[in-house]
């Protein structure tokens, strides 16, 4: 038998297998939600285990591999047995943190024994069912030749291949939902806040898709993850002003509280004011809006204006500490709306590298205004640019990759962010930077 015989009576008999598994050889009815296998499900050499990319295959066919070995996301329940995670357990009250559900919800593939099709280990981390969905309805029939991504879609798989709605399902954890929470008790114990830009987080993960032939994907990735991350961030934050605790600091911009202190005559906080706020109140977050809003006044006023109005409504009831928490609700949901509406449009928007180049020269154009904000919306403005130039072909350009560096220097220590600082390196990306790729 040759060895591609070999391998494709495998790949049969790991097919047929599976069906037996899950029940397909007994005809039962495949629920349309699915339940989870594994990922050793998906580890076959001759499905998605291989060990080198395949050669005239529609997928790389390697990418079990490449998660295992070298993404983060494999290692995701490990870091819940370290003495950070086992102290913040010990803070919270938990017994420990691989046992409790608030920890496992992000940090492993953890559904109910009846979400389960077979067992599997916890401690494999975030898998792959966690981003592309519980894979029993579609795990034997998508290896066949005329199967089409739209019948798995309809048998529980989550559409990643929409920009929109892989940034929604990165954001399960990236942000948060309803069940997975990080709110500021949580990050006083010791976890991370939650920051999040599609593109340059797709662009640091090891890649196991194949990259799109449109160079300028990435204009369109960053801005499609940008408008649906304020869309998702304004339901959540209409959750949690109709929730237990609020103000929910977790809300707020960190930095604005947790900063150094220094004299009056050197507080650039100061010298800036508190516009739209009570000096002494935390403000909302603006970085989820306010590097999108300058692609949304280049690409539709009228939206543009719209959003600013929610924004505005948005950001004053958000920043007082005894707000009407209904009223706070209600307008983030509809903001939310008005976000959405940006997304689809940011999606079905041809872009180029010209565009890209306007882009960047817009974001340095509103330097002040950007980093006045604070710290967490320069950082957005950082990875924006990186991930502009990157759409421009100028990733690798020495000079493109020492100003970026120069930005991110300047936001290694959160508390001693300082606002014209960074603004005054902001405008040294225009060097050129808006006139390249044209």
């Amino acid at each position: 038998m040759s060895p591609y015989s070999k391998s494709k009576f495998s790949l049969v008999l790991f097919v047929t297998a599976s069906l037996t598994s899950l029940g397909f050889g007994q005809q039962q009815p495949v629920s349309v939600t699915g339940k989870f296998v594994g990922p050793g499900s998906c580890s076959a050499t001759a499905c998605h285990g291989g060990i080198r990319p395949a050669a005239n295959s529609r997928i790389l066919q390697n990418e079990y591999s490449t998660w295992i070995l070298q993404d983060k996301h494999a290692q995701a329940y490990k870091a819940l047995t370290t003495p950070v995670a086992q102290r913040m357990a010990k803070i919270m009250g938990l017994e420990s943190a691989t046992g409790a559900a608030r920890c496992l919800a992000c940090h492993a593939l953890s559904v109910p024994a009846e979400k389960k099709g077979r067992e599997f280990d916890i401690s494999e981390g975030v898998t792959c069912e966690n981003c592309h969905g519980p894979a029993s309805g579609w795990l034997g029939e998508h290896t066949l030749k005329n199967w089409k991504h739209e019948q798995s879609v309809a048998r529980g798989m989550n559409d990643v291949l929409d920009l929109r709605q892989r940034t929604s399902q990165c954001l399960t954890c990236h942000m948060g939902t309803a069940e997975k929470n990080v709110d500021h008790e949580l990050i006083a114990a010791g976890h991370p806040d939650l920051v999040f830009e599609l593109d340059s987080y797709s662009a640091v993960m090891p890649q196991h898709w194949k990259k799109p032939d449109d160079p300028a994907m990435g204009i369109r990735t960053w801005g499609v993850g940008q408008a649906t991350k304020l869309k998702d961030s304004l339901q959540r934050l209409s959750r949690r002003a109709n929730g237990p605790v609020w103000p929910e600091f977790a809300e707020m911009e960190c930095f604005a509280c947790h900063h150094d202190l220094t004299k009056a005559d050197k507080s650039w906080r100061q010298e800036r004011g508190y516009q739209n706020r009570r000096p002494g109140n935390p403000p909302w977050n603006a970085a989820h809006y306010a590097v999108l809003r300058v692609v949304i006044n280049s690409l539709d006023p009228n939206l543009a204006s719209q959003l600013d109005k929610d924004f505005a409504d948005v950001y004053g009831l958000a920043s007082k500490i005894n707000t009407d928490r209904n009223e706070l609700a209600q307008r983030a949901t509809k903001a939310a709306a008005t976000a959405q509406e940006i997304a689809d449009r940011i999606n079905s928007e041809p872009v180029d590298r010209e565009k890209a180049g306007r882009l960047i020269a817009e974001i340095v154009a509103n330097s002040d205004e950007l980093a006045a904000q604070g710290t967490r919306t320069a950082e957005q403005a950082a990875m924006a640019l990186e991930a502009l130039m990157a759409a421009q072909g100028r990733g690798n350009d020495p000079g493109a990759k020492a100003s970026i560096d120069a930005l991110f220097q300047e936001l290694q220590n959160p508390s001693a962010y300082n606002g014209p600082r960074f603004a005054a390196q902001l405008k040294r990306v225009s060097g050129g930077a808006g006139a390249a790729g044209q």
